[in-house]
């Protein structure tokens, strides 16, 4: 004879109202945290180079300064040679020459494309202006220029997300499939100098999307994902699901929309640049791209963002592995104790 189960009670409308209300909410969350760095994307004190004699150098600046006020923070150098180099060693994303009496954008798509595209149009404008009104072609240096294979650094801007996922799942993964802090530890390191390798091959080998030496470049990817991954860990170590849950919004909603990878951190509204270039997938993307396209320069800040978050994660871990152990000291004793045979009284 079989047994029927009675039917689930329907749900009072009230709670199905809650329910559309909270989708709602998310979704809302979502939309903002993604499109909102994108949509109110502008030129904010990007640091750029001017070359050329103090008299004309002087005349471009305050050019700049009138039409586009506090989008560039202006270094005045006297000739091209050393434009180049600030350019190289990442302290400016490109530089307007105007050594030669008309101007020259030298850009840098390596570091941001969306800059380099920016500057471009503000050469033309200052062209424009010198020539009264005609449309000159103004002439446009790419120093360091990205991969030929992708001219327009798509790979690097789409891998910021996948790295972020990593992270999330490795710490997942680990959380319910390794008991013991030392295993869990030593499972995301191991994924993330794994991963490191074989993401840096599809960007490097497949997809042409970086250049620069391998093992550095794997590196960097490996302590990005461990930097998210530990951190994620100790958290939910700690402070169980709901820190989980607080370091995943931290790094998915947060850090990965304000990391500045598909244009620049300075191109973000507000505090959202620099905020993003304190998370981990800031960090790791101009990481990655000092170490494929500039010979390690302007790697010292990101190297320390990264490995703060990497020892962070860990010192979390050991926190809450110790915690755990007492926990289970204290609960063993106290079923030790409720275990023990009572003697009987003597007459």
């Amino acid at each position: 004879m079989s047994v029927q189960a009675e039917p689930t009670a329907p749900s009072p409308w009230s709670k199905v109202v809650a329910a559309i209300g909270l989708l709602t909410v998310i979704v809302s969350v979502l939309l903002t945290a993604f499109a909102w760095p994108s949509v109110r994307s502008s030129v904010h004190h990007v640091p750029i180079a001017v070359a050329g004699p103090a008299a004309a150098t002087a005349q471009v600046t305050a050019a700049l300064e009138q039409r586009m006020p506090d989008a560039f923070d202006i270094t005045t150098v006297d000739n091209v040679a050393a434009a180049e180099r600030l350019i190289r060693d990442r302290e400016v994303y490109g530089a307007i020459d105007v050594s030669t009496g008309r101007p020259q954008v030298l850009t840098a798509t390596a570091a941001s494309a969306t800059v380099a595209q920016t500057l471009q149009g503000v050469g033309t404008a200052l062209g424009q202006a010198q020539d009264q009104g005609s449309t000159p072609a103004v002439a446009i240096r790419d120093v360091v220029a990205l991969p030929a294979d992708d001219p327009r650094g798509a790979g690097l801007a789409a891998g910021a997300l996948p790295l972020v996922m990593g992270g999330l799942l490795a710490a997942v993964l680990l959380t319910n499939l390794l008991g013991g802090t030392s295993r869990r530890i030593a499972g995301a390191l191991g994924f993330a100098v794994v991963a490191g390798f074989a993401l840096t091959a599809i960007l490097q080998f497949w997809f042409g999307s970086i250049g620069g030496s391998y093992l550095a470049d794997a590196g960097v990817v490996a302590l990005s994902i461990g930097a998210i991954s530990m951190t994620l860990l100790g958290l939910e170590s700690l402070f169980g699901y709901a820190g989980f849950g607080v370091g995943g919004v931290l790094m998915m909603l947060v850090g990965n929309p304000f990391s500045g990878s598909a244009s620049a951190p300075e191109m973000l509204p507000g505090w959202s640049g620099a905020l993003g270039q304190l998370l981990p997938p800031g960090a790791g993307n101009q990481l990655l791209r000092s170490t494929a396209f500039f010979d390690g320069h302007g790697a010292a800040h990101p190297i320390v963002v990264l490995s703060c978050w990497l020892a962070l994660g860990v010192v979390l871990c050991l926190a809450g592995g110790l915690r755990a152990r007492r926990t289970s000291a204290r609960g063993t004793a106290r079923a030790g104790a409720t275990a023990q045979p009572t003697v009987p009284a003597t007459v």
